[in-house]
């Protein structure tokens, strides 16, 4: 049975919002207050708030004649496979905007930028033969500000897991979506990208750091200094994960509040018929899911003091 997701159309789910929000105008009913894990909302739809993020790593431009056949090419490839440019976006986890640019001539395309379009598309976008595919930047090593982890050493951290929290816009419903840990090979360490969110449009994407002295792993998102950082243990015998997600949450008006809540990771494998988007009582895997979430405290895998 494929998986399902839930109230695909509802709009209050909405975390990980563009700086953006901080213009909109204020609605009373966006008013939030502390209960169930970490808070409640009464008749609100409230917003964590965090953008997407952009890998920090040594590029250099293609030519302007590269740029243009890779840019025939990839809207070859769009029409062919009849996917939109977000879309592509988000899968060779890029900002639209990015694309957009490069697509429109009003910016080269960078060999980083090329190199995930490529593996997004599966295709080759640069012609020659002696060229290398991916320009990694330490061979299989994480850079220093990572922990400088070894691919080969963390390799067990990589896979598809349902990622579960408590709603930020429902008391006692638990939000349900899909992360991906694989190997960038420009950027040379391991990134994390999420999926099956009913707030498509705001789908995060980052870096995994590891570094041996905590013990911990950090999926870090970092647009311009903005940070939502999520911090889990390594994994237990069955693979889980389990942590703190930080972040900001939208509230009246241009509002913005750091919030945490608990946050786990649970191997695809695990879950027979994984179900997506808002999950209320008695629906499909509730229980199961409101009992990782349960484990964080009881475990305890992370610590919430009382105010």
């Amino acid at each position: 049975m494929p998986a399902v997701v839930r109230d695909a159309l509802l709009g209050d789910e909405r975390d990980d919002r563009h700086c953006s929000a901080m213009n909109r105008p204020g609605r009373p009913e966006d008013e939030a207050v502390l209960c169930g894990f970490v808070l409640d909302c009464a008749s609100a739809s409230v917003r964590d708030t965090v953008t997407e993020v952009t890998m920090q790593t040594p590029d250099k431009q293609l030519s302007d004649e590269q740029s243009r056949e890779i840019a025939a090419t990839i809207r070859e490839e769009i029409a062919r496979r009849r996917i939109s440019r977000q879309t592509l976006a988000e899968q060779a986890k890029l900002s639209i905007s990015t694309l957009e640019k490069a697509l429109g001539g009003r910016r080269p395309f960078t060999l980083a930028t090329t190199v995930r379009l490529e593996q997004a598309l599966g295709v080759s976008l640069r012609k020659g033969a002696d060229e290398p595919i991916a320009a990694s930047v330490n061979g299989d090593v994480a850079p220093d500000h990572l922990g400088a982890y070894s691919r080969r050493s963390m390799q067990w951290i990589e896979g598809d897991y349902i990622t579960l929290r408590p709603s930020f816009g429902e008391k006692g419903a638990i939000y349900a979506y899909r992360t991906e840990i694989i190997w960038d090979i420009a950027a040379s360490c391991f990134e994390f990208r999420e999926s099956e969110r009913q707030d498509a449009a705001y789908t995060q994407f980052g870096e995994v750091s590891m570094p041996n002295q905590s013990g911990h792993v950090y999926l870090v998102t970092n647009r311009h200094g903005q940070f939502r950082v999520i911090t889990i243990s390594r994994p237990t015998i069955a693979g889980e994960m389990y942590g703190i997600i930080n972040t900001l949450l939208a509230g009246r008006g241009s509002l913005l509040t750091p919030i945490a809540a608990p946050i786990a990771y649970v191997p695809i494998a695990r879950i027979p018929d994984p179900t997506y988007g808002r999950i209320r009582a008695k629906e499909q895997n509730y229980d199961a899911y409101r009992a990782h979430l349960q484990k964080i405290t009881d475990e305890p895998f992370a610590v919430f003091l009382p105010g």
